[in-house]
């Protein structure tokens, strides 16, 4: 794999002044003033983070003044082994506690200041005080205590992205119960593969949402949803339709009103349960990944505060739905006392200066997105800083699939040229990013600036050897505190050994492609190395795609690829679908527009292809998987004979329609 040339001149350098008034250089100075740790520069400080990790993250908890109930034995135990790890043993706490302190020290009560501005469609705007949220977070969960609900039970959303979300979150943590949420533009067969798995006690659903100018009935999806989840007790369901949808149905204003509860936290072990989220599905059913109350806190904290520069008063805007990890990123933001701002709705409506046009008005400091959402305002011709009032935005953050190099100029000719541009890289199994921003670095087309602190990431050949300045595969060599606790039902561990610990045993394989500069800590990544698809920054794996397309009468089994290029990072290429019909049916033009809607109803519109294709058989390998990812390759322009090798294969004439078909359509933009 070709490696990005060097980068000699940067785009953006921080200031002298900026460097010493950081949150970062705060740190640094506490720690010589307390812990007589003299660490000089960024290569210093992550060294030392790497090296010392039971000190290092004892210096967040003490430094971020988490409190303790009860304080932990020790730090790590069982460190050898990353599937039985346990962080800070014997310590109690709660996640929801922290965070509605709003940064404060211990016992302050909350006050009048902002802490949620949401905006969305139709011009819906509502801001929340941070005794408003207190307040709303404490009646809500008086009112699910006395519905039942306990410490271990599962409490799920179908929800979007507004401020009843983030109270419901907070009010289940509060309790101990373990929160989880789908979008609500997710199907109702989507949304029952991940919660039957994990039997949910409550659900908060919407009956309609609006996007992209449209609305969105969905209450016959929450009916079915409702009928595939025994286990539930109770629905609480925000509809202005006067015909509930199930006989459980609650009123979230009854719920509010039941009367004034006292802001009171359960304490609860470090590694507790605090939310389920789910991977792509690539292998099979989305797996339940569980993180706990106290990893998550102090690695978001850690973060936000040190690598985002993030602190009290500042607006902290990260686009995205609730259903993605960097919603849980955002609402993290509350524990340093920054305002979050939720949007709910499209980013293109009516026309992609829509979010240009909020940060404007609204003088968000911090605007995150994603990559494509950059790239996509680029094509279009954007430009935001002639066009709107950016004067407070300070930075900009990118995730979801890198930013190439075009992207990050556009950014500094066409948004603003002293805006800090932050690409930032992790995902949904640790729900961090952990390639990210750092306040004291320089920033250069298409890197990102360093690895976080307490993050020992190195790229690894095959043989599992590191290796430095080149490409290879991402991999966290000690344990995080962030990593998940377990996968729900999960009671030997297997599934979570295989997902993370046996392609390099005993050692986390991420599943990307970086490169790392040990000297400048500048990282690149090439993008994911399975074949995991990823539309607009929102990854589904393979296996979720194939249920639903294989459901249609005419076709026996099909393939997926999506043909974003390693090389051409950031650039969304087409995702191609190829069908093996049944004996006698055609592909005409009729089929492909009921596969097209059949994904689009069933999975998201996103996913429907741009291109469908009849092959007579799917290529498979000797145990019987199906070849994605050299398909994939040969679409890329890889030789088929470097893509895979025909030993490897049970059917090896199956390929060459695929090679054929990649002729074909290799006059396209892929």
């Amino acid at each position: 794999m070709q490696t990005h040339a060097p980068t000699n001149k940067p785009l953006w350098r921080p200031t002298k002044e900026s460097i010493e008034s950081s949150e970062l250089a705060r740190f640094q100075k506490w720690l010589r003033e307390q812990h007589q740790l003299e660490l000089r520069d960024h290569r210093a400080l992550y060294d030392w983070s790497i090296n010392n990790l039971e000190q290092f993250w004892s210096a967040i908890a003490e430094f971020f003044d988490v409190r303790f109930h009860t304080a932990p034995g020790k730090i790590l135990a069982n460190a050898t082994d990353p599937v039985q790890v346990k962080w800070f043993p014997g310590a109690t706490l709660n996640y929801a506690e922290h965070v509605l302190r709003f940064g404060q020290p211990a016992g302050t009560a909350p006050d009048d200041s902002r802490a949620i501005l949401f905006g969305g469609e139709p011009d819906r705007r509502e801001v929340l005080t941070r005794r408003d949220l207190a307040d709303r977070v404490s009646r809500l969960a008086s009112a699910l205590r006395q519905l039942g609900v306990q410490r271990g039970d599962r409490v799920v959303g179908y929800l979007p992205n507004r401020s009843e979300t983030v109270i419901a979150f907070l009010a289940t943590a509060s309790i101990g119960a373990i929160w989880s949420n789908c979008p609500a533009e997710l199907s109702n067969r989507g949304v029952l593969d991940r919660f039957t798995q994990i039997e949910p006690k409550i659900l908060f659903a919407v009956g309609r949402y609006r996007y992209g100018g449209k609305e969105h009935d969905r209450r016959a999806a929450v009916k079915e949803i409702i009928a595939g989840l025994p286990t539930l007790e109770h629905v609480v369901v925000f509809s202005d339709s006067a015909e509930p949808v199930s006989a459980k149905q609650l009123s979230w204003g009854e719920l509010l009103r039941s009367g004034p509860g006292q802001l009171s936290f359960e304490p609860v072990p470090f590694d507790h349960p605090l939310w389920i989220v789910y991977s792509s599905g690539t292998t099979g059913v989305p797996k339940p990944i569980v993180h706990g109350h106290g990893g998550i806190l102090l690695e978001l904290l850690k973060a936000l505060a040190l690598h985002l520069d993030l602190r009290s008063g500042d607006r902290f805007f990260w686009f995205t739905s609730a259903g993605w990890m960097m919603w849980n990123f955002l609402v993290a933001g509350l524990g340093l006392g920054t305002e979050i701002v939720l949007y709910d709705g499209s980013p293109k409506y009516p026309d992609f200066s829509v979010l240009w046009d909020f940060i404007g008005k609204e003088q968000i400091h911090y605007f995150g997105t994603s990559a494509p959402f950059l790239l996509a305002c680029m094509k279009e011709g954007l430009e935001p800083g002639k066009q709107f009032d950016l004067r407070a935005l300070r930075s900009i953050g990118s995730t979801g699939a890198p930013l190439p190099p075009e992207g990050f100029r556009w950014v500094y000719q066409k948004v603003k040229p002293d805006v800090w541009l932050g690409s930032a890289s992790g995902g949904t199994d640790m729900c961090t990013a952990f390639v990210l921003s750092h306040p004291w670095l320089p920033v250069y087309a298409g890197k990102l600036q360093s690895r976080g602190l307490g993050a020992p990431i190195e790229a690894w050949d095959e043989s599992g050897k590191p290796v430095w300045n080149q490409v290879g595969e991402l991999v966290v060599k000690a344990p995080m505190p962030c990593m998940p606790v377990f996968f729900w039902d999960d009671a030997d561990s297997s599934r979570f050994r295989a997902a993370y610990f046996d392609y390099f045993p005993g050692y986390w394989r991420h599943g990307d492609w970086i490169e790392i500069d040990p000297e400048s800590g500048q990282c690149v990544i090439y993008g994911r190395s399975d074949s995991t698809l990823n539309r607009g920054g929102v990854r589904m794996g393979t296996s979720e795609f194939y249920r639903v397309i294989e459901s249609v009468p005419e076709i026996l089994e099909a393939v997926v690829i999506d043909t974003t290029s390693l090389t051409a990072a950031g650039q969304e290429g087409q995702l191609l679908l190829f069908v093996v019909l049944r004996e006698g049916e055609s592909l005409t033009p009729a089929l492909k527009e009921r596969i097209c809607s059949t994904i689009k109803s069933a999975l998201s519109p996103r996913y429907a292809p741009d291109d469908v294709f009849a092959v007579p058989e799917i290529p498979y390998t000797l145990n019987g998987k199906k070849l994605e990812v050299p398909i994939k390759r040969i679409f890329q322009g890889i030789e088929p004979g470097k893509a895979v090798t025909r030993e490897a294969m049970s059917n090896p004439d199956a390929l060459k329609p695929f090679v054929e078909l990649a002729k074909r359509v290799s006059g396209k933009q892929l």
